[in-house]
């Protein structure tokens, strides 16, 4: 499980990036520079890491399910994920 800490600096940029992002845009289609510099570090969206749902960690994160590869497997192999059986050959 990722630190409480993490979880929580990653939900604050994800709300100061919703917050700003009109404000990115225009001044994009502008083509401010210095404006955009001025607006703070964590509303850029590429400071937004994504993280599984259920234990926040960052490595091996699985987009279509929003899971990552520890969870998501625990989870199929209880069948809780519909559509995904287990391989076997």
């Amino acid at each position: 499980m990722a630190k409480k800490s993490m979880i929580a600096r990653d939900k604050k940029r994800q709300i100061m990036i919703a917050k700003y992002a009109a404000k990115r845009t225009e001044l994009k289609a502008v083509g401010d520079g210095e404006g955009l510099q001025l607006l703070p570090r964590n509303s850029s969206p590429t400071r937004w890491k994504n993280r599984c749902m259920e234990t926040g960690r960052p490595r091996a994160y699985m987009r279509r399910f929003g899971l990552s590869r520890i969870e998501f497997r625990s989870r199929a192999s209880k069948g809780e994920i519909p559509g995904v059986t287990k391989a076997s050959w």
